[in-house]
């Protein structure tokens, strides 16, 4: 008897423990299949009395409860803003849930009220997700956001990740727009509506490969029904000109209906001075003549943009969706005067003669842009069908009137004077066509796959006029016709899954391009063929709790813009001008990236990247004729590499701090124009560091001071040198009337410190440049939002869409 109760109680002891160890997990996400980080999960046992636990989903959506036994349970899901899910299961083993999907529910949301966070960010299998929405952050406009991004920089017209142009997209539909451009939408768009900012460094193969990492900016809907809208506006005084940008957006919610507009105005004058020195030599590389170059330029414009997007619900599986995007720049507000004085000294440094230049240029741009949208969710939560056709309408126009006086002294009559004009005008119109398909396999395992066709149209036409006894003639010479079609089809698939402390996510994206360039003067024709494969791996491992390892690997490309595509020489005075190449190759680049995050606060990133066939505009001076060119061409190679740390974290309660460092190397090989079999390096090793201090103040945390530092050592940028830079930025703003207002007041570059200077300098090459600009600026903004405004949510996206490749 003794010896069957001993062995009863091991078998019950066994059974017990094994019991013990049964376990539930799942994951949550939200009808647009984004994962829903912190939701609660509540589980009862019907089995057990009094039995109920608790949890919340980590930052992935993820779930899962221990050290459970067999029987019936039951699983209450909620987050705010959704409906409740139940889920009921019998437990016998270790059990994976599907995913739980949580719809909308916006009753729910009466009367609750959004307090203002710091921002925070996490990190992806492939991405790093600055999340922003009600945040301090979100008084900003868009291009301020961007600033305060983590791995973002954005300093001297120019936006970069990991030292590359990114390309930018607004709710996974890309921005067809120039550089130029893509700022001035991007500031002229409130931050009010902005939930979140990817920084995609190595772009799955769901993106288009053309381009560097990709920037997503996801924007955010009210969800409650009725009606709300804002009015915001900033002013900023430099030395010179006061700058402005104000506009307003208007949202309209029914039970099927959601609409959106937005509509801002930035009227700006800009002024830059430009110091120029260069050595022309001879065939015995001495110096023969050195020219001084005074340049002043005042630019005014005055663009209007209007975003406008409707979604109808036909039921909860199909949604139809019409967008529109339109840039205009009116011709009677888009003035360009420009100024300059040019001393030309002999080999003696003596005075030889002086030309004095003024151009005098108007510009008009009517850039608009048309998207519809389809999505069908199917019946298997996740699963959805997407298909997009998109059109582009792009028209630019150009006139300019040069007017060059030489004389032998300064205020001495004049011995010569050229005058010429010049009318430029740029038609493009792209249609794309693109399917998505979205298949969960299960709660940890995902397939994806499309479908894209492009079609790019563009007419370019230049007409150069002379003057011959004050009577105008056409110059044939330097007048063209260009007309460049392209079609690009593309095809990718992709996969990933999840497990423990394991993501990977893999896919591989095919692209077919097939181009066709014709100077008709020149009767010239290029074309270009060619099929291009585009891989791309991420694999992340988590350490611990909060510590994670990771690798990646991408292949991008980029396609020439249609301005370097175009053969004629496009002169701003008698001796400078820029030129592009119609046979440019597209740029072959391969990323490789490893990177550990300490503690979800500290981030570590190596990486190595090769460029093959850049296609760069490269300053070169023709010592023959003593002109300066501006010529796109193709360089060899470029190699960079680097080691990037970053951290967001809270120092003390109301200070928080971001920090973002970058030291790098960069390697740029290029054939000397002019001498075909020169090979030249242009190499630095270069740091970047920038600091963001975050302050809050008062009990309600409605004031909010930002103190933020940026320096940048010389940088190698294709065959020049940058000089360093410095700048301090201060930002006071005040939130009023609960949280429905806000005004600002701040300095940018405060010591006026980020002027710089660039040298180029090799061979028979020697060119120094100093620029200066109004880059200390007193800034004060304001916003104001009105309707109802019961709760601002971010589950509907607005889809905006635009153009890329089209700018001058």
């Amino acid at each position: 008897m003794q010896l069957k109760l001993f062995v009863f109680t091991i078998f019950l002891s066994v059974f017990w423990g094994e019991a013990q160890e049964l376990q539930i997990k799942g994951s949550v996400k939200d009808s647009n299949n984004n994962s829903i980080a912190f939701a609660n999960v509540v589980i009862t046992s019907s089995s057990k009395t009094n039995f109920t636990e608790g949890t919340t989903t980590d930052e992935y959506g993820h779930f899962k409860f221990n050290q459970l036994v067999s029987g019936i349970y039951s699983l209450e899901i909620s987050y705010l803003g959704y409906k409740t899910e139940n889920v009921s299961l019998e437990l016998k083993k270790d059990t994976t849930l599907q995913t739980i999907i949580l719809e909308e529910d916006p009753q729910q949301l009466e009367g609750v009220t959004v307090i203002a966070r710091r921002p925070t960010v996490k990190r992806l299998v492939d991405r790093l997700v600055f999340n922003v929405e009600n945040s301090t952050l979100s008084n900003n406009n868009v291009l301020d956001v961007l600033k305060h991004t983590p791995g973002v920089i954005v300093s001297d017209g120019k936006i970069t990740v990991k030292h590359s142009t990114p390309v930018i997209y607004i709710n996974d539909k890309r921005i067809h727009l120039s550089i130029n451009e893509v700022q001035q939408l991007l500031e002229g768009t409130t931050a009010t509506n902005l939930k979140s900012v990817e920084v995609i460094t190595n772009p799955p193969a769901k993106y288009d490969a053309e381009g560097g990492a990709v920037i997503n900016i996801i924007t955010s809907k009210n969800i409650i029904s009725g009606y709300n809208g804002s009015v915001f506006g900033n002013y900023k005084q430099g030395s010179e000109f006061p700058k402005y940008f104000f506009g307003t957006s208007h949202f309209l919610k029914t039970k099927k209906l959601n609409t959106y507009i937005n509509y801002n105005i930035s009227p700006k004058k800009e002024y830059r001075e430009i110091e120029e020195y260069v050595n022309f030599f001879d065939n015995n590389n001495q110096v023969i003549s050195s020219w001084y170059n005074d340049e002043n330029k005042v630019q005014e414009y005055r663009n209007h943009n209007i975003n406008a997007n409707i979604d109808y619900e036909f039921n909860d599986s199909n949604i139809l969706s019409f967008s529109t995007n339109i840039l205009v720049s009116p011709r009677e507000n888009s003035k360009t005067v420009v100024k300059s004085v040019t001393e030309v000294l002999d080999a003696f440094k003596n005075l030889d003669s002086i030309f004095e230049t003024s151009n005098n240029s108007v510009l008009e741009t009517f850039n608009f842009a048309f998207s519809l949208d389809y999505v069908h969710q199917f019946k298997k939560k996740g699963e959805k069908l997407s298909i997009n056709i998109h059109h582009t309408n792009f028209d630019s126009s150009k006139f300019q009137d040069v007017n060059t006086i030489y004389s032998f002294s300064k205020n001495g009559s004049p011995f010569r004077e050229n005058k010429f004009q010049t009318f430029t005008d740029q038609i493009i119109k792209l249609n794309t066509g693109q399917l998505d398909y979205i298949l969960p396999i299960n709660s940890t395992t995902e397939f994806e796959a499309g479908i894209k066709v492009s079609h790019i149209d563009s007419n370019n036409e230049i007409t150069q006029y002379i003057f011959i006894d004050e009577q105008r003639e056409e110059d044939l010479l330097n007048s063209d016709n260009f007309l460049y079609d392209e079609v690009n089809y593309a095809a990718y698939n992709s996969y990933s899954k999840d497990w423990k402390d394991w993501s990977l996510k893999t896919g591989l994206r095919l692209e077919y391009t097939s181009s066709k360039g014709n100077s008709l003067s020149k009767n010239k024709v290029n074309k270009n063929d060619y099929l291009s494969f585009f891989p791309s791996f991420y694999l992340l491992k988590k350490i611990k709790d909060k510590d994670e390892v990771y690798i990646k690997y991408n292949r991008r490309i980029y396609r020439p813009r249609y301005s370097q595509l175009n053969p004629f020489k496009f002169f701003y005075s008698d001796n400078v001008y820029t030129q592009g190449d119609p046979s440019l190759k597209p740029e072959i680049d391969d990323v490789f990236t490893l990177g550990y995050a300490l503690n979800k606060k500290f981030t570590f990133e190596a990486y190595y990247r090769s460029e093959n066939n850049p296609a760069l505009e490269i300053v070169f001076q023709d010592n023959e004729n003593n002109k300066l060119i501006y010529k796109n061409t193709n360089i060899d190679n470029s190699i960079s590499y680097g080691l990037d740390f970053s951290a967001y974290t809270n120092v003390i309660d109301k200070w928080n701090l971001y920090v973002f460092s970058s030291l790098f190397y960069d390697d740029n090989n290029f054939f000397v124009l002019g001498s075909p079999n020169s090979l030249y390096s242009n190499s630095q090793w270069a740091f970047y560091g920038n600091m963001i201090n975050y302050f809050t103040f008062m009990e309600d945390r409605s004031l909010e001071i930002n103190l933020s530092l940026i320096y940048q050592s010389k940088t190698a940028d294709a065959a020049s040198l940058n000089s360093d830079r410095f700048g301090v930025d201060f930002d006071l703003k005040k939130m009023l009337w609960g949280n429905r207002a806000y005004i600002s007041v701040g300095i940018k570059d405060i010591f006026n410190k980020l002027n710089y200077s660039q040298i180029t300098k090799y061979l028979n090459q020697d060119i120094f440049l100093k620029s200066n600009q109004e880059n200390r600026l007193f800034v004060f903004g304001f916003n104001y939002k009105f309707g109802n405004f019961n709760l601002k949510e971010s589950k509907k996206e607005i889809d905006i869409d635009e153009r890329d490749r089209l700018g001058n």
